[in-house]
């Protein structure tokens, strides 16, 4: 604080002039002090803390907290199963571990954001977004040696194909507003946008707000698919952490995006060491692809979110065998998340795959997708694997779907005769369907298919609040094929089926480990709510209406929906123990133990015990079969022992159980 001195004196002897020189002297000192901490402020990079800025009535710091927080619930538990992060996922390459995964790709991202040390507009160097202009020598002496940020404005870029290098934002002002298109002299085998080194790989790189035109008319429309990684949009081969976002492709011959290694014919039993790893595909569009719209191969952490993939040309395959999908996790793929994308007009909406000589895609998630008029909406298989005679997957493991939507799958000329399904799952184990909804056209001529189908020696598939409806021309809605090739541990629970086809749920010869419980098939005018050449299936609290017959169980036909329950039971009872899968205790206290085949005990107290086959204890108190006797029982009675068999023996007595009690 400045202090002046303020009592002047006009007499001769007073320092008035001194007094007034020292108090300008220190109100300029004072002005000068207080413009540079100003300008100092200004400056700073740090001028305040959070805990100090207002924001709506909380500190800044509480509202980041509170993000923060919601940001963790979100990671670690959108599926509600507790699926935590890889481990691998959150180290750097220095080796730091980020409590996240999102924490270090944002990490990741602000040293990313520091490497750059310069900011470039390719015009400056040439480039004319003209659509007639070559600008791929401008976009090269901008780029330099890398570490840079690449400003594309509006317009048509022509391009020879884009190769970026390490440390690099390649950035448009948005979809359709900046577009690179591929020269009319680029050999087929190029791609708009890839990374520069594919066998020694690259890293750090991303790709923004601009449309990718793979110019397929080009030379008179001869341009065709070369094979392999090439003729795509944009390829990102051996790359680690790369952020892909707002981006649209446009008619490539392959793929729209493909995260991949440099070659898909891999041997290497680390089939994934020159993959991408940490990849982000985010509010991508991709339109008319050859084969596939956004696809990985040999890659790992890869997140694919809220992407559209529409409409595929189908040129990469022959006419009529167009396995063009949406989007494709295809050979060797590991831990790939798939969150809340959308597909349409494609064979596959979401593809799951691996060719016979190569590893199956693992550690999968799909989480709100929605399918729209896809063949087949999502479809899980290991090509090769699939026969009686086929070696089994042992790759072939992990794939989750929750809260996914199949509506209307159709009949698509690019694959002839493909018969559509909301769901199909071949050769793979390990299968967690939650919330799945699967939405037909009630008019649309579905010729008899099976709408879900669980086939091709799947394993250990559980369901859980699955809803079907609307395939009324359908030949049933969930099968669960048999044969040698059969599928087997189905688990379907808390289903809803509701005006749909005349089969509720079907299934094949031989399949032996089937539970459907708490679930209601309702439909008019159906044939059977479920049907089954043998009785094997466990049915609990399942209810089908509508149907000419509820059930039709090995040969025999059920107005209503009977329960089912396989291996030892135990109900209303305070202990027990059955001791094999066809004994049987209810109605119990104290100690019970069946020990033989076909045992029952039933309606005791104080005690119980069977042996043998065929035997039983009835409405006693402490009484037993002994021996290794068929159909010896003992009923209403006390203390009482029966060794003999084919008989029933009745008493009572005091003391200890007996054969002398016998009455």
């Amino acid at each position: 604080m400045v202090q002046l001195d303020k009592n002047h004196t006009l007499d001769p002897a007073s320092n008035l002039v001194s007094t007034l020189n020292e108090n300008a002297r220190l109100t300029e000192l004072a002005i000068n002090e207080n413009s540079s901490s100003l300008n100092s402020h200004k400056k700073a990079k740090t001028a305040h803390t959070s805990d100090q800025i207002d924001h709506g009535g909380f500190s800044l710091r509480t509202y980041i907290e509170s993000l923060y927080n919601r940001m963790r619930n979100l990671i670690l538990n959108a599926d509600g199963t507790n699926v935590k992060e890889v481990v691998d996922a959150r180290v750097d390459a220095d080796g730091n571990i980020a409590p996240l995964l999102k924490e270090r790709l944002d990490r990741d991202y602000m040293r990313l954001n520091k490497r750059i040390k310069r900011v470039v507009h390719v015009d400056d160097y040439g480039a004319v977004a003209d659509g007639v202009t070559d600008s791929s020598e401008a976009i090269v002496k901008a780029m330099g040696n890398g570490k840079v940020k690449i400003k594309l404005g509006p317009g048509v870029y022509v391009v020879r194909g884009v190769k970026l290098k390490d440390n690099v934002i390649f950035e448009g002002d948005g979809l359709d507003i900046t577009t690179l298109i591929l020269h009319e002299n680029t050999p087929s085998d190029e791609w708009v946008i890839t990374n520069a080194d594919h066998q020694g790989g690259n890293k750090n790189i991303v790709i923004r707000d601009m449309t990718l035109d793979w110019n397929r008319n080009r030379q008179n429309g001869t341009m065709k698919a070369m094979g392999g990684v090439k003729s795509s949009c944009l390829l990102l081969a051996h790359v680690t952490n790369a952020w892909v976002q707002r981006v649209r492709t446009v008619n490539p011959a392959l793929h729209g995006i493909d995260i991949s290694a440099p070659t898909y014919d891999i041997s290497d039993s680390d089939y994934t060491k020159n993959g991408s790893n940490l990849v982000w595909i985010d509010h991508c569009i991709c339109e008319g692809y050859g084969d596939d719209g956004i696809t990985t191969h040999y890659s790992e952490n890869i997140f694919i979110t809220n992407n559209v993939c529409l409409n595929p040309s189908g040129t990469a395959h022959a006419p009529g065998k167009a396995n063009s999908n949406g989007i494709e996790v295809d050979d060797g793929s590991k831990n790939v998340w798939l969150l809340n994308n959308y597909t349409e007009g494609n064979i596959r909406g979401v593809e799951v795959k691996a060719h016979a000589q190569w590893p199956a895609p693992s550690n999968v998630h799909i989480h709100g997708h929605e399918s729209f008029r896809d063949v087949r909406s999502y479809d899980l298989r290991h090509i090769g694997h699939h026969y009686a005679d086929d070696p089994w997957s042992e790759t072939a493991r992990d794939v989750t779907l929750v809260n996914c939507t199949a509506k209307e799958p159709v009949f698509n000329d690019l694959y002839a005769g493909l018969e559509p399904k909301a769901l199909a799952v071949s050769a793979y184990q390990r299968v967690n369907i939650i919330g799945f909804t699967a939405i037909g056209d009630p008019a649309y001529n579905y010729k008899g298919t099976n709408i879900i189908a669980f086939q091709y020696k799947s394993r250990k598939i559980d369901v859980n609040g699955l809803k079907i409806s609307g395939f009324a021309t359908a030949g049933s809605d969930i099968h669960i094929y048999g044969g040698d090739q059969k599928t087997d541990d189905v688990h379907i629970s808390g289903f809803t089926i509701h005006d749909s086809a005349p089969v509720g749920i079907g299934i094949g010869g031989g399949v032996y480990n089937v539970t459907l419980m708490n679930g209601i098939a309702h439909t008019r005018g159906g044939t059977a709510g479920i049907t089954s050449p043998n009785n094997q299936a466990e049915i609990i609290a399942v209810r089908a209406v509508g149907y000419t017959d509820a059930a039709n169980l090995a040969g025999q036909k059920y107005k209503t929906v009977p329960n089912n329950m396989k291996g030892g039971f135990r109900a209303a009872t305070t202990t027990g123990t059955p001791l094999t899968n066809t004994s049987a205790i209810i109605a119990n206290s104290g100690s019970a133990i069946a020990k033989g085949e076909r045992n029952l005990i039933a309606g005791n107290a104080g005690g119980a015990s069977t042996e043998g086959s065929r035997n039983g204890v009835l409405f006693s108190w402490n009484s037993h079969t002994k021996g290794d006797s068929g159909s010896s029982v003992v009923m209403v009675s006390k203390n009482v022992i029966n060794t003999k068999e084919y008989s029933i023996a009745l008493g009572h007595g005091d003391g200890n159980p007996s054969e002398g009690n016998k009455k």
